[in-house]
This record gives structure tokens, C-alpha cells and sequence, in this order.
């Protein structure tokens, strides 16, 4: 009792022609594994060092911020440097120094607030608090550090010059 044809059931419902297949041994899977790793290892690297040299570009600007009196001791004034999208905090020691640091808190980014009985900034979000000499965190969650933002006074007019790390 054969059917038909003497060919199995399962090779009507998948003929491949196994003579005409063209088999990828392991060898060619590897080398192609290996130079697609390479090549994304590669772009990698590439949009990095594109992301760096905007950044420098972007750093290089000098914006005016404000003149040096708009700032009285303990005082502070919100602005954005080195876009629009970056905000930043100039603030007058009481003992008359100015500093400029990003808002952005670096736990997670919470915009802090300059409080000058404390010489600190605070971010309400977790209770973090940041030294305002020199942007350390001295409380809470936060374990890095503010960017600070470097400035320049020339003329009565203070500009912001760079973003330091």
C-alpha cells in the first residue's frame, strides 16, 4: 500500500532542493559576525569623537550672562549655557566671589537651588545638597559633582566662557 510516489509527506510541505541549497559554513559566520562587530565598534568610536568636537564647539561660546552688579552678595541668577536647553545658576558668594554652575542636579536632574545661609545648593527632589565653592555634593544621594561653568568678568559684564566637566 504506497501512495503515489514513495516521497515522505513532510517533503511535499518543505521541497528544498538540498543539492541546490547553499550551505553558510562556520567559518563565513564568523567572519561575518567578527566585521559587523568591527564595523559597529568603528561607528561607535566615530559618533563619539563627533559628539566631543560639538560639544567643544558648543563650550567655545561666550554669552553674555549679566553685569557683575546684577548679582548682590548671596544672590543668584538663573540663565542657559551653552544652549537653551542647558540650565545654569550664577551665584555671589557672600564673601563677593562669583561662580557659575549647571542647574541640573547630577543625581537625577532635578534643577537645584541656591541657598546662600547654607553656601550650598539643595535639590528638593532627594535632599541632595552641593558645596557652592566648588560644586562638590556634601549630602544625599548625589555622588558627583556640579559642572561648572566658567566665567569671565570684563567691563562690568560677566560672560560665561566654557563648561568644565
Amino acid at each position: 500500500m504506497s501512495s503515489e510516489s514513495d516521497t515522505p509527506r513532510w517533503r511535499e510541505d518543505f521541497p528544498v532542493e538540498w543539492e541546490a541549497d547553499h550551505y553558510v559554513t562556520r567559518r563565513e559566520l564568523a567572519k561575518f559576525m567578527v566585521l559587523g562587530s568591527v564595523l559597529l565598534a568603528g561607528a561607535s568610536v566615530v559618533v563619539a569623537a563627533l559628539g566631543r568636537a560639538a560639544r567643544r564647539v558648543a563650550t567655545a561660546l561666550r554669552v553674555r550672562i549679566a553685569g557683575a552688579s546684577a548679582v548682590p552678595a548671596g544672590g543668584s541668577l538663573l540663565f542657559n549655557y551653552p544652549s537653551e536647553k542647558d540650565p545654569c545658576i550664577l551665584i555671589r558668594t557672600r564673601d563677593g566671589q562669583l561662580r557659575a554652575y549647571s542647574q541640573v542636579c547630577t543625581h537625577l536632574s532635578c534643577a537645584v537651588v541656591y541657598k546662600p545661609e547654607a553656601e550650598g545648593f539643595f535639590c528638593p527632589c532627594h535632599h541632595g545638597w552641593f558645596s557652592a565653592v566648588d560644586g562638590r555634593p556634601t549630602a544625599g544621594p548625589p555622588t558627583r559633582s556640579l559642572p561648572r561653568v566658567r566665567i569671565e568678568e570684563q567691563g562690568g559684564d560677566v560672560f560665561a566662557v566654557a563648561e568644565e566637566p
